[in-house]
């Protein structure tokens, strides 16, 4: 089912203490990057044990952050599967949070971001490039990057973030299977505003790295 406009927002703090706790993020990213997986199968993949494991997915699962699905595998019918729930998830603006809000989202975004940095540096190295410099699959092609710089009103920075939004939805299935050869592409926007009184940047002016794919957004 297609995404709401305007997602969900996260205001509950007890959620938001949840979903930042950092062995929760590595489940959360585990069962998006892997798929659906038990307690134990996340246990060896993040060198914990299970009753770590069970109690930090009970958790999440109170908030809806993860919930249970179908065996994965017929001979594990007994132990319990876990898959991610995909949402538009969205955290209450900085003039709406509180000062409890602020300290857990602050924490939850610095993880976030060393993850993706994380991920990303691993997945660059794993491209599928071989030794001789060939594209083994030619997924290796398939890092796109983008730098620009765009001036923008308030209002036309949030319809920005919402036409982003509603072109992630476009391209998800829905519960649809994929088509033969498809992976899981990673995305992130980071649009942030410059200091006030900075000196205004044409649309069109960021440089290219000719060493990377690159497509500019501006």
């Amino acid at each position: 089912m297609p995404e709401k406009p305007g997602g969900t927002e996260i205001t509950e703090l007890a959620a938001l203490k949840a979903l930042a706790q950092p062995r929760r993020q590595q489940i959360l990213q585990h069962l998006t990057l892997h798929g659906p997986a038990t307690s134990a199968i996340l246990a060896r993949a993040l060198g914990l044990n299970t009753g770590a494991t069970s109690y930090h997915l009970r958790e999440l699962a109170r908030y809806g952050f993860v919930a249970d699905t179908v065996p994965q595998v017929p001979s594990t019918r007994r132990a319990r599967w876990w898959r991610a729930v995909p949402g538009d998830r969205r955290f209450p603006p900085p003039s709406r949070r509180t000062p409890g809000m602020r300290v857990v989202i602050d924490e939850l975004n610095r993880h976030a971001y060393a993850a993706d940095l994380a991920l990303f540096e691993r997945l660059q190295r794993e491209s599928g490039t071989a030794a001789d410099g060939s594209d083994a699959d030619g997924w290796a092609d398939g890092h796109a990057y983008s730098r620009g710089s765009l001036r923008l009103t308030l209002p036309e920075l949030q319809e920005f973030f919402e036409e982003y939004i509603a072109l992630m939805n476009r391209y998800k299935r829905h519960g649809a299977e994929p088509p033969p050869g498809a992976r899981t592409v990673h995305t992130r926007l980071l649009a942030f505003p410059g200091p006030a009184g900075d000196i205004p940047v044409p649309d069109g002016s960021a440089t290219d790295d000719a060493n990377r794919r690159e497509t500019d957004a501006s």
